[in-house]
């Protein structure tokens, strides 16, 4: 390794030698970079699985444009719309259809006596223009009453159990003091709100929640004409509904507004962040201990080299150098005990939290940055120093 430094830096690796001269401490800062690592790394990665399970809770549905009530900010949210707003959007000659989508929770009593949380997704079966691939072929099949799609991904479900149900094999089951017969299956997976989700047509919703009425869906879906510019038909709509209260958007904006509510203004995404900048602080303090501490243990060295002419770009170098290893070494044994973590929190929860490609190498490049401002805040005292009073 003194080698390789050697050849890279071309000179003796100064910063190398005082890290290895002192084995214990440099064992006791590559820790401390380990743990915070680990603490960033997991903290994003739920986080991301956080987006994740936004994004995929549009997956059953789709359309070109999305109207909700004014007080919706996530897809789960917010007040029943009136159907006449779904008249009012047909009225515009752009818009080619519009179908009402119903939502509510249920929870599914198991056999084992244990209950799961589900999400259900209500649309009219002749509305299959508006279902997601997940279940647009299924839907039709739905017009029967009391029949439903199950997730498969449901968490603390049989996977493979539910992987084979289908009208052959149907599975019944109990949801709101009423029994529900599955008679196929969809992949979507738990989330933060819920164990897995049903797909139901807008009749067997409405049996399943008797306080809804057909004339209060919770979203109105809307595609517009060939041709016709979305964003457009979004204004005029906003325009012709100026009355009624509801936000009118593209089915991405919803998303994406969805996506910034739940990550910056629920409890759950804002502790998410803060523990984020949490492990950031914790890591800079870790190494600057350090770094701190080694340039008091070698201030003898570092009078010598200044009363030779150094300037402090030499030393800044030397800290530097210490900081770089500090960061490079400490972040691999934080990503394999990350890469466990996050496999550990997977199985347990079903959560889709996974390491990616450019999180690894953004909180790489974010502990050799934090690494070097804490080298740098480290190396401070050398710059106004006099050797005279350094030895």
């Amino acid at each position: 390794m003194t080698h390789l430094l050697t050849l890279l830096l071309r000179r003796l690796p100064i910063g190398w030698l005082q890290l290895t001269h002192n084995r214990g401490r440099m064992a006791a800062a590559l820790a401390g970079v380990a743990f915070a690592n680990v603490l960033v790394l997991v903290q994003l990665g739920i986080l991301g699985a956080l987006n994740g399970t936004i994004a995929v809770a549009y997956a059953p549905f789709q359309g070109d444009i999305f109207i909700s009530a004014s007080d919706a900010n996530t897809l789960t949210d917010g007040s029943p719309l009136a159907r006449r707003v779904l008249y009012q959007a047909l009225s515009d000659p752009q818009v080619a259809a519009a179908a009402p989508l119903y939502l509510g929770n249920v929870e599914w009593t198991r056999q084992d006596g244990s209950i799961a949380e589900m999400t259900v997704y209500g649309l009219p079966v002749e509305a299959q223009r508006f279902a997601g691939p997940l279940i647009r072929d299924a839907l039709p099949t739905l017009s029967v009453p009391d029949t439903a799609l199950i997730d498969r991904g449901t968490r603390g479900a049989d996977a493979e159990a539910l992987a084979q149900v289908s009208p052959d094999t149907p599975l019944q089951f109990e949801a709101n003091g009423r029994t529900v017969t599955a008679t196929g299956n969809f992949a979507l997976g738990g989330s933060f709100n819920a164990d897995g989700s049903l797909a139901v047509s807008d009749q067997t919703f409405l049996r399943l929640f008797p306080n809804r009425i057909s004339g209060t869906p919770s979203h109105i879906l809307v595609d517009v004409a060939p041709g016709a510019d979305p964003a457009e038909v979004v204004a005029r709509l906003t325009e012709r509904l100026a009355s009624e209260p509801v936000q009118v958007r593209s089915l991405a904006t919803a998303k994406a507004d969805d996506l910034t509510y739940q990550t910056t203004q629920r409890p759950t995404g804002v502790i998410f962040g803060f523990s984020v900048a949490m492990a950031v602080v914790i890591g800079l303090v870790i190494v600057y201990q350090v770094l701190s501490t080694d340039v008091a243990d070698h201030l003898a060295e570092y009078a010598t080299f200044k009363a030779m002419g150094y300037p402090h770009r030499f030393f800044l170098s030397i800290v530097l150098e210490e900081s770089f290893i500090l960061g490079a070494l400490g972040f691999l044994p934080g990503l394999l005990v990350a890469l466990g973590l996050y496999q550990g929190v997977a199985a347990l929860t079903g959560l889709p939290i996974a390491m990616t490609v450019t999180r690894g190498v953004m909180v790489f490049i974010g502990t050799i940055i934090a690494c070097a401002a804490s080298g740098s805040l480290a190396a401070r005292r050398l710059r106004t120093a006099d050797p005279a009073e350094l030895f």
